[in-house]
């Protein structure tokens, strides 16, 4: 792979110990780790093995990645291990993509409520998909889902949504039926938003009363009850974005959207353009236009690229793909082997030479970029020691 003229990495080398001395304050410590990581991937300090081909006598150096989610070099590996997981558990009907956004108000409140504003966008996305669909008007059964956090717009900004992936139907309440959607039409967008809206409004208010969201700055007054009250107000009014977009085309074409999306992050290198004296100049698309016009650049400040990058930093811990209803980790085998059966689908078997190619698959296989020969491991490459501070003294008389 042919390795990007400039890269994130690129930027905080070069500019990141000097900001980072000027916001120690303001950088929670998964955003300074996130840094570290980035910074180090791939090079010396984290290590790494020399390649010899056999086949041309080609020898290099290929040093260990940081394995940070946040880091655009290390995702598409995840990504691959992660997608051949999923391949076993596509059924063969259409896939829907649903994507529900938080308003802008509250995603001012979520970059300083992160764990606890996500987690309620997960799970009223989820909770309204399942309602709609069980409601006999619309659906009538109980499906799928499997949810994917973006924090981000083009341009860097907050802006918290999931991209849901969800099978056109659903088992009967019985158990004894695959109850298909319509071709082409999933659920009414118009009352999933309105659900969405209202159970979302109340889940907040709720987490409020219970003293679990901090406020900070100009939104310091909405700690009060009855200025959350009024703040809530308009929101009950408001449009809430929540669209369908049409079914894929088959399950290749599934998988080749979770792939590009599963483990996206803030932004790929392959978007960034150039970094001088006036800032990180970077590619983004205006959605608000059409076609060609869309497709823009945008300068920023060094500093301001970084912030908006940092916005992105997900709580320690916190699961950014989850999936719910028939294909939540508890009851997905049998769930899924059921559908199979009901739609006259051949169980899939896992066996012992599946296992093993899997396993295979998994072990990292290095190409000579010469001959195309596999090459091997002849030296491992030690990461380098950290420096540490000296034993503290206070206490000792």
């Amino acid at each position: 792979m042919v390795r990007p003229a400039l890269e994130v990495a690129d930027i905080f080398r070069a500019h990141g110990p000097a900001w980072r001395q000027t916001q120690q304050s303001h950088l929670s410590l998964g955003q300074l780790k996130v840094m570290s990581a980035i910074e180090q991937c791939r090079s010396a300090a984290l290590g790494g093995h020399v390649l010899h081909c056999p086949a041309c006598a080609h020898d290099e150096i290929a040093y260990n990645s940081c394995r940070n989610r946040h880091c655009p070099k290390c995702q598409a590996s995840a990504a691959k291990r992660w997608l051949e997981a999923r391949q076993t558990e596509l059924l063969p009907v259409d896939y829907y993509h649903v994507v529900f956004t938080l308003p802008a108000p509250i995603s001012a409140i979520a970059y300083t409520n992160k764990a606890v504003i996500y987690r309620l966008l997960f799970e009223v996305a989820a909770e309204t998909l399942r309602t709609i669909a069980a409601d006999p008007k619309h659906l009538g059964a109980r499906i799928g889902a499997t949810l994917v956090l973006h924090t981000w717009g083009s341009a860097l900004t907050h802006h918290p949504h999931v991209h849901g992936i969800v099978p056109g139907g659903g088992l009967s309440f019985d158990g004894e039926r695959w109850v298909a959607c319509k071709p082409g039409f999933f659920l009414p967008v118009r009352v999933l938003s309105r659900l969405f809206r209202r159970r979302f409004l109340e889940a907040l208010a709720q987490v409020h009363r219970a003293g679990q969201l901090q406020f900070f700055g100009e939104c310091a007054q909405l700690g009060d009850a009855t200025a959350f009250s009024d703040w809530l107000a308009p929101l009950r009014k408001c449009e809430w974005v929540v669209y369908a977009k049409r079914p894929f085309a088959g399950p290749a074409a599934v998988l080749a959207y979770l792939s590009r999306y599963t483990h996206r992050v803030a932004i790929a290198n392959s978007r960034l353009v150039a970094v001088d004296e006036c800032g990180v100049t970077f590619k983004w698309k205006d959605y608000r236009e059409g076609g060609a016009t869309r497709h823009k650049t945008m300068t920023l400040a060094t500093d301001e690229f970084m912030r908006r990058f940092l916005l992105h930093v997900l709580p320690s811990g916190f699961h950014r793909i989850r999936h719910y209803g028939l294909i939540a980790n508890t009851r997905r085998r049998e769930n899924l082997a059921r559908a199979r059966e009901l739609l006259n689908v051949a169980p899939i078997v896992a066996t012992e030479s599946n296992a093993d190619a899997a396993g295979e698959s998994a072990q990292p296989t290095f190409v000579c970029p010469d001959c195309g020969a596999a090459m091997i491991v002849i030296e491992t490459l030690a990461r380098a020691q950290r420096i540490r501070a000296p034993p503290s003294l206070r206490g000792v008389p």
